[in-house]
């Protein structure tokens, strides 16, 4: 008869090798199939996302208003389930909310198991005085977010998730229920140029009157145009379901992280007689290398980013945002165009995603369904009352 079920708030080294090391005895297990569409995370990476002190102390900008804890879930010492807890401080005084967050889950298809490690999160919130609780984030809604529930067939994309079919069932049995949805939608190039070639000519003659420019990221001024683009980012954003406003420090050190992987001209900003109003990122699905490297990007694995990202083939369009006033001008045209011609240039770009889009942004599903466009993947937040 197997032993009982202890849950364990993560405290050592070990404890935090064995929760994060669950992923792989899930999706390439020792002996089994390896799930084909996995992606391990980049493991320092996930160490700074779930609020681990580094050297010297150092922990993630985010957790400068926000609390964590960590928690896995065993039977007969083998490491079975594991999540994290979250209060974001930022989140409730923004909407004045006692919500909790969860994140980071992974656990074997087995309802106790489950049921174990979230109440024991659960649990934790209550102590905080959560009244509900919301997820999955890591960390939040502006990183990786959402449970995948529909396109298991396919790869996810930088910075999406994914998970085996068998987790939304057991988030239900556990008392969790749909909040809101988040699609995936893919168009090739094909029909991206078509598309920005019918629109256009209009939204060109609509905008004459103005002084539009539209320019790729400056390389020479890179951390200001990185403050320029998460201004707007932070401002077009703003009343848009669950948002929370990135905070300075915070901002700046998406910034650096961005650096080292951002393309300039798949990074947009239109400006309006020289003021900037809207912006478009767009990265590199370096998902295709990623899948390779187990986790690690050192000492060789940031090498082989570089070296193979002209070989990539598709781009994620994370974010194109315009600051109110411009939000039904026609700029997404004008910073599509661009991006057409971002491909051109000596990339090996043939597609692009555009992820995620809110179940209820309406006028943004709108836009991409008249295109076109096909919903490839659905993602999908959880709430639960405590």
């Amino acid at each position: 008869m197997s032993g009982a079920i202890v849950v364990k708030t993560v405290r050592s080294r070990l404890e935090r090798r064995r929760f994060q090391r669950l992923a792989w005895a899930i999706y390439a297990p020792t002996g089994g199939p390896r799930d084909p569409c996995w992606v391990p995370p980049v493991l320092s990476q996930e160490r700074e996302l779930l609020g681990w002190p580094g050297l010297l102390g150092w922990k993630h900008p985010f957790f400068d208003n926000a609390e964590c804890t960590t928690l896995i879930a065993e039977r007969d010492g083998q490491t079975l389930g594991r999540v994290a807890v979250l209060v974001n401080r930022v989140h409730n005084a923004k909407y004045n909310e006692r919500l909790g967050f969860f994140g980071f889950f992974e656990c074997v298809n087995d309802l106790d198991v489950a049921r174990a490690i979230l109440q024991g999160g659960e649990a934790w919130l209550r102590e905080r005085g959560m009244t509900a609780v919301r997820g999955p984030v890591a960390p939040s809604l502006n990183y990786s977010c959402g449970l995948l529930v529909g396109g298991f067939e396919r790869p996810p994309c930088i910075l999406m998730s994914y998970n085996p079919p068998y987790y939304a069932a057991l988030l239900e049995r556990c008392g969790y229920a749909k909040s809101q949805d988040m699609y995936a939608y893919e168009m090739d190039m094909t029909l991206l140029a078509a598309l920005v070639a019918r629109y256009k000519p209009a939204v060109m003659s609509a905008l004459r009157a103005e002084e539009l420019v539209v320019r790729p990221l400056d390389t020479a001024r890179f951390r200001r145009d990185i403050e320029t683009y998460l201004d707007i980012y932070n401002r077009s954003l703003d009343g848009t379901w669950g948002f929370t406003p990135l905070q300075p420090r915070e901002a700046a050190h998406i910034g650096a992280e961005l650096r080292r992987i951002i393309v300039p001209e798949f990074t947009l900003f239109a400006e309006v007689n020289g003021t900037p109003v809207g912006a478009l990122l767009a990265l590199l699905d370096y998902n295709e290398i990623l899948r390779t490297l187990d986790g690690r990007l050192f000492p060789l694995g940031f090498v082989r980013l570089v070296t193979g990202r002209r070989r990539i083939a598709a781009a994620r369009v994370m974010a194109m945002t315009m600051v109110p006033g411009y939000q039904s001008a026609g700029l997404a045209i004008v910073l599509l165009d661009r991006l057409v011609e971002a491909a051109k240039s000596n990339w090996n770009i043939n597609r692009y995603e555009f992820s995620w889009v809110l179940e209820s942004n309406a006028r943004s599903r709108g836009s991409l369904e008249r295109a076109g466009t096909k919903i490839t993947s659905t993602y999908r937040m959880y709430d639960k009352a405590l």
